[in-house]
Order: structure tokens, then C-alpha cells, then sequence
């Protein structure tokens, strides 16, 4: 059985045709954009950027949901910081990454992150 994917229109001004992005697509750049925030140590699940280069970017979409309504997006993403690191600071910093890398890859426009400290770690 096919898995149902949600896909939207990010592009229908062109002469050649539309551009859709998908749910996954959007949680993959999601989860890459907090993975570059100093202090993020993973995502939900124990994906770390080191077992994503080995298993590759689809893995990263398991710690974050997206919704879109009406080329509105809406985030949740469960990271793992880094023991002894600003809870506070580095969530502002996770949400003012994925919501510009999202804006500025896909022109949809970023209503809310949230996020979720699913652990803390040694690193």
C-alpha cells in the first residue's frame, strides 16, 4: 500500500508549469535547519547529524511534524541539546533557523516552530 503524502504549491506562476513540495520535504529541511544550531545534538530518536550522513536525510523527518494551511506552515520539532547549554537561548535560535531556511527555500510562510527538548546529553 502507497504511503499518503501531502503535497503543496509553492509555484504557480510559471510558464512551464507548478512546483509542489511535500510534507517530508519540508521536515527534512526542518530538521536540518536545527541540526545547524550550536547545541543541538540531534532530533528525536537518537538522529544525530553523524547517523544522518550515514543513513541519509529521510531519517530526520522522524522528530518533526509539519501542517500547512493555506501556504501557512506550521512546525514541531523534538531535539536533544547539549548538556549545560541555554534551554531558552538555543529553542530561539532553533526557531529563527528553521523558520528563515524554510521561508527562504520554499516562499511558504512560517506561522509558528515549537519545540520540544525530548532529552539532554553528554556530548
Amino acid at each position: 500500500m502507497d504511503t499518503v503524502r501531502n503535497t503543496y504549491k509553492i509555484n504557480d506562476n510559471s510558464d512551464l508549469g507548478d512546483v509542489h513540495i511535500s510534507d517530508d520535504v519540508l521536515a527534512v529541511i526542518s530538521a536540518m535547519a536545527a541540526l545547524e544550531v550550536d547545541g543541538v545534538i540531534g532530533m528525536a530518536g537518537n538522529i544525530t547529524s553523524e547517523i544522518v550522513e550515514k543513513l541519509g536525510v529521510k531519517k530526520l523527518a522522524k522528530g518533526v511534524r509539519v501542517d500547512v494551511a493555506e501556504n501557512s506552515v506550521m512546525i514541531d520539532v523534538a531535539i536533544v541539546l547539549r548538556m549545560n547549554e541555554n534551554i531558552i537561548r538555543i529553542s530561539k535560535k532553533v526557531q529563527e533557523k528553521i523558520k528563515t531556511t524554510v521561508e527562504n527555500m520554499t516562499g511558504l510562510e512560517v506561522a509558528n516552530v515549537n519545540v520540544n527538548i525530548s532529552n539532554v546529553l553528554s556530548k
